[in-house]
């Protein structure tokens, strides 16, 4: 298995740059997700790597040999796609094992390939339907089980999962954890679905508007974004942010809002002190508001709509001209309409850029 390395690599659409130059490194055995919202370059980028788009500029290399005059088949890969992409008219078995009877392996080795992994896949019942015949977890199990046979260095998956309803998709998401575990191979997966990015990667590289913002261990990314963005898309329920101002005041430092007063732990504080600019973006996970007040700084919420998810819910409430969602357990229900007073979790608040959106 290569390590894989993009080296200044850049793509453009005649005078349109969709990907300005950049370095990534994708270490051997490692499962990297490539996650960002539609049209921020990450199946461009995978797609650059099959050999399915040209290079605009840079090199990609596998350990140190350049690939990217290489033709797709020669470059020990294999593919999943968003569409499946199954011949109709060929059985599971054919689809399955057609790289190999194209590179006119022994019958006997095709066979045993196929077999063992439709059992890894729980599809080996349907080799002898064909697609037409199948429901679409099973068609992507298929998908998945042709590129496997191939036995390749490195797999790719282009959002394999986003035709598949809620229910299935989380069924498909443990089954491809559990795959991961099993299977020493590179991975390269592109989501747009961040969920599907924290409970299956090594190693997350978000991206936005063609660049990488921030890369890292789904905790890193989690507890330490470098942005604004990332904080955002990292996360779910996603992180509030509710405008402020820094304010020294009676020896402490706080941020002040529409709506609320919050007082900054000592070592934000003191991360403060070279900060120039006054005007800021509060961060605030859901998880970070409590219903004992006794554990954090006091905020008064109005309550706008209680989201009952069976073992905890999700409230939307308002500061100011915000909205703030705050999870908490659904033992004691809340009224919508009502105004709440809740807790803040003061070490687990983020300052924010309000001009650039970097994380201070």
């Amino acid at each position: 298995m290569p390590k894989i390395t993009f080296d200044q690599v850049a793509k453009s659409y005649g005078s349109v740059e969709v990907l300005p130059p950049f370095d990534l490194a994708l270490d051997d055995g490692e499962f990297t997700v490539l996650v960002g919202p539609s049209g921020c370059g990450k199946s461009t980028t995978l797609r650059m790597l099959a050999g399915l788009e040209t290079l605009s500029g840079g090199e990609i290399f596998f350990d140190e040999k350049p690939i990217s005059k290489l033709e797709p088949k020669d470059r020990d890969l294999a593919m999943v796609f968003q569409d499946y992409a199954l011949y109709p008219h060929m059985t599971i078995a054919k689809n399955m094992s057609f790289a190999l009877r194209l590179a006119r392996a022994p019958k006997s080795e095709i066979e045993e390939k196929v077999r063992r992994v439709a059992e890894m896949l729980n599809i080996a019942p349907l080799l002898d339907r064909k697609p037409a015949e199948l429901s679409g977890g099973q068609r992507q199990r298929v998908a998945m089980g042709r590129a496997l046979v191939r036995d390749a260095g490195t797999f790719l998956f282009d959002e394999p999962l986003s035709n598949l309803d809620a229910k299935l998709r989380g069924k498909m998401r443990a089954e491809l954890a559990e795959m991961r575990d099993t299977i020493d191979k590179n991975m390269v997966y592109v989501t747009h679905d961040q969920v599907e990015a924290m409970t299956l990667g090594d190693r997350i590289v978000v991206m936005s508007d063609g660049l990488i913002q921030q890369q890292g261990t789904p905790e890193e990314l989690f507890k330490s974004p470098v942005n604004k963005f990332v904080a955002g898309f990292i996360g779910s329920p996603s992180m509030n942010f509710i405008d402020g101002e820094l304010v020294d005041d009676d020896g402490k430092t706080w941020v002040h809002g529409d709506g609320f007063k919050l007082p900054l732990d000592l070592d934000i504080s003191a991360r403060m002190n070279d900060v120039q600019t006054r005007a800021v973006t509060v961060g605030l996970r859901p998880s970070s508001l409590t219903t004992d007040i006794s554990r954090g700084a006091p905020i008064e919420l109005k309550v706008v709509v209680s989201e009952y998810l069976g073992a905890q819910s999700v409230l939307v409430t308002r500061c100011g001209g915000a909205d703030v969602l705050v999870e908490t357990q659904s033992t004691s229900p809340v009224r919508a309409g009502s105004v709440q007073t809740f807790g803040v979790l003061t070490n687990e608040i983020m300052i924010f850029d309000k001009a650039s959106g970097l994380r201070l």
